[in-house]
This record gives structure tokens, sequence and C-alpha cells, in this order.
């Protein structure tokens, strides 16, 4: 949908994903979403891997598009990590923060689209497509605790945008291609 909106405006744009989107950080999402059986993955650990694969990111794809007039369109950013290891893992904030601050030095997303769910029909909605991964494990406490955190950030944010993610596909996309519309007209 966004980039639907950006191809008809000949916004030069190109696609990212988090944890991921070049090979080092794709081999770190591969790394925090295996389960590792036995050992348990640290709270600790997990935040740092996300940041790594966060900072590979940043500085070897989107700083690099933004350079040359590129829009980049993401999907997630630094709010996971807020949501998911802040909210969901809670993690110490002094902690997190300082790691976030290191790695972004104030580097932030120009526009934020959260499509909001409830916990239990993502968790469903995950499930349909196939065996759930480490961190979709979690269960359902970690993932209403990460949802607060998030309807908190949008809340206080003058760049984020809440989408109803419970309504249909069809639905959510037409929300999603008129707030894009809107942002991109200015």
């Amino acid at each position: 949908a966004i980039s639907d909106v950006l191809r008809v405006h000949d916004i030069p744009f190109v696609l990212t994903r988090e944890p991921g989107g070049t090979p080092m950080a794709e081999a770190i999402r591969d790394c925090v979403k295996h389960d590792w059986q036995d050992e348990q993955v640290t709270e600790q650990t997990e935040l740092l891997l996300m940041y790594a694969a966060r900072s590979q990111l940043v500085e070897n794809r989107i700083k690099p598009s933004l350079a040359i007039g590129h829009w980049v369109v993401g999907d997630r950013h630094d709010w996971s990590s807020l949501a998911y290891q802040g909210g969901g893992r809670q993690v110490n904030q002094a902690h997190l923060m300082a790691i976030r601050d290191l790695t972004l030095d104030g580097f932030t997303a120009d526009l934020t689209i959260y499509l909001d769910i409830d916990p239990q029909v993502g968790l469903e909605r995950a499930r349909s497509r196939g065996e759930l991964d480490r961190i979709e494990q979690s269960g359902i406490a970690f993932f209403e605790r990460a949802r607060a955190t998030y309807l908190n950030l949008v809340d206080q944010s003058d760049s984020a945008l809440l989408v109803d993610a419970s309504q249909s596909i069809e639905q959510v996309r037409a929300t999603v291609i008129n707030h894009v519309q809107a942002f991109v007209k200015g």
C-alpha cells in the first residue's frame, strides 16, 4: 500500500525490515528468531542483537538511501525494541535507552504507522501462517505489555498514526493509503 502511493507520486524509495535488511542484519535476524532449545536467550542478549541488526541497517542501507534522496519504508523500527524488549521483556529502561542512544544517536523515523490489534488475535494470525518463532512463543502477557508500550508511544508522538488492524485487510490498506497520501502531500 505504501509503496503504491510512493510510485504514483514518483518518489524513489527502498524497502527494509527489522531485524534484517542487510546481509549481516539478516544473519542476526535468524539468530534472534531461532529457538535455541536448551539455551535461554537472555533479555539483554536479545536487546543487544536487535540493536546490532538495527545499527547495520541504519548505517549501511537507510542513511545512504536518504543521502541520495530516496525515502525508506521500513517494516518495524526502533519502537519495536522499546515495545518488545522494553515493554514485553521488561528490560531495564535506563539500559535500553543507553543502548538506543549509542546506536541511533537521535536518528528517528519521520512517520510511524502502528497497526494495532488485540494480542490474542495477532497470535492467532501468526499461528495461521505456520509455526511460531521464538519471540512469537513469548506468551500473551508479553504481547499485552508490548501493545501497551506501542499505544503509549503513539500517544506521545506527533509523527505516529494508529490504525485499527482488526478491520478487514482492505479497510486497513485503505486507511494506510489515506494516511500516506496525506503525508506525501505535506
